[in-house]
C-alpha cells in the first residue's frame, strides 16, 4: 500500500548517474509486484513459457537489474521474513480486493473488453513461493546478492542504510522512513519518460532522493512523531488511518504532541473509534520491528552457464537477449579487474 505522506516530503531530482557505484538496498517484493502487475498481455494475462510456467517476475528483474547494473549501480535485494501479526487484517482485506477483482475480471472476460480485463486481471496478482525462490535463483546468476529479513524487507532494508551497508533504499514508498531509513530513493524504477494519465504525451520522470533529517527538520518532528503522523494517515498496520484525516492535518496534530502525549492525541483523533486495537501496539511493532545483523553483502561475477540454464533451458528466453544484456555486464567486469591490476 505505502504510507500515503509522499506530498509532505522534502525532494531533491537526481539523475541516475548520481548513483554510479552506490549499493541500494531494495524491497524485494516492492519490486516483484510490480512485474507482475504491469508485464503482462494486452488481455491481463500473465506472461508465461512454453510450458505454461510464469515468466512476468523473471522478465521484469532480469531487465530491471541488469540495466541498472550496467550504469555501476550496486543492488542489494531484501527479501520479507514473517509479517507482523498485526499486519494479517491488511492481508486478509487485500485477499478481499484481489477475489473481488477476479470477479470482475471475469466479466470482462465475457464482454471481451480487453481494457477492463487488463485492469482487474493485474489487481489478482499473487506473489508465489516458486516467483521467490526463481528470482533468487536470477539474482545468483547475476551475481546479486540479497538479504532474507527477519519480517519486513523494508524495514531490514532501512537498518542496512542506517548500519552504512548500502547508501540508501530503493523504494516508491516511504514506509522505510517510517522504519528510520537515513536515505530514500524513489523513481529509480520509472527514471526516463512516464505516459501522462489519459493523455498521448510523456514527462520526464527523474529519480528523487529524499533525506530523513531534512523531512524531520523541513517537518519540525522527530522519528517518534513520524511513526504517529504515518499511523493517523494509515499504514499497514492500521489500514485507512483515522477518518478524516489527511497528511496535512496529521502533521498539525503531531507537532503539537510529544511522545510522551500520543495517548491524548490519539484519543482526540478517535483512535477507539476506527480500530479495535490499541494505538500502542501499532506504534511499538513500527519502532521495534525485528531486523538483523546476520547478513553478508558480497557482489560476484555473472554466472552465464547458470544464467542460461535458469533463463533459456528452463524459461524460454531468447539467447540473443541474455547474451545482449550480459555481454555489457562482463566486459564492465573485465575493465574493473584489469583496472585493479594496473592500480598496483
Amino acid at each position: 500500500m505505502g504510507v500515503q505522506i509522499t506530498e509532505l516530503l522534502e525532494k531533491k531530482e537526481i539523475k541516475l548517474d548520481d548513483l554510479k557505484n552506490k549499493t541500494l538496498a531494495v524491497d524485494a517484493s516492492l519490486f516483484l509486484y510490480q512485474f507482475i502487475t504491469t508485464i503482462r498481455g494486452r488481455d491481463g494475462s500473465l506472461l508465461t513459457d512454453s510450458k505454461g510456467n510464469v515468466t512476468s517476475h523473471l522478465v521484469g528483474l532480469f531487465s530491471r537489474t541488469t540495466s541498472l547494473m550496467s550504469r555501476d549501480i550496486k543492488l542489494v535485494y531484501v527479501f520479507d521474513g514473517k509479517a507482523p501479526k498485526l499486519k494479517e487484517a491488511e492481508r486478509e482485506r487485500r485477499k478481499g480486493v484481489k477475489i473481488d477483482a477476479q470477479k470482475k475480471y471475469e466479466a470482462a472476460l465475457k464482454k471481451e473488453d480487453l481494457d477492463e480485463m487488463k485492469k482487474y486481471a493485474a489487481r489478482t496478482s499473487r506473489l508465489t513461493g516458486e516467483m521467490i525462490d526463481e528470482s533468487k535463483k536470477l539474482l545468483s546468476a547475476l551475481g546479486v546478492p540479497y538479504v532474507e529479513a527477519p519480517s519486513e524487507g523494508e524495514a531490514q532494508a532501512s537498518f542496512m542504510v542506517e548500519n552504512h551497508d548500502c547508501y540508501a533504499v530503493a523504494s516508491q514508498d516511504a514506509d522505510c522512513l517510517m522504519f528510520g531509513a537515513p536515505k530514500l530513493i524513489r523513481n529509480i524504477s520509472i527514471a526516463g519518460k512516464k505516459k501522462k494519465i489519459n493523455q498521448l504525451n510523456y514527462q520526464t520522470v527523474e529519480p528523487e532522493l529524499i533525506n530523513l533529517k531534512d523531512v524531520l527538520h523541513h517537518l519540525g518532528i522527530n522519528q517518534e512523531q513520524l511513526i504517529a503522523l504515518c499511523m493517523l494517515v494509515g499504514t499497514d498496520y492500521n489500514y485507512g488511518g483515522i477518518k478524516g484525516i489527511g497528511p496535512k492535518n496529521a502533521l498539525k496534530l503531531v507537532r503539537q504532541h510529544k511522545e510522551s502525549d500520543f495517548g491524548k492525541m490519539f484519543k482526540e483523533a478517535k483512535w477507539d473509534e476506527n480500530f479495535d486495537f490499541l494505538w500502542r501496539d501499532v506504534f511499538e511493532t513500527i519502532k521495534n520491528i525485528p531486523t538483523t545483523k546476520d547478513y553478508k553483502i558480497s557482489f560476484k561475477e555473472v554466472d552465464l552457464e547458470k544464467l542460461k540454464r535458469l533463463l533459456i533451458d528452463e524459461h524460454d528466453f531468447s539467447d540473443e537477449r541474455i547474451n545482449s544484456a550480459v555481454s555489457k555486464l562482463v566486459g564492465q567486469q573485465s575493465a574493473k579487474k584489469q583496472k585493479s591490476i594496473f592500480d598496483y
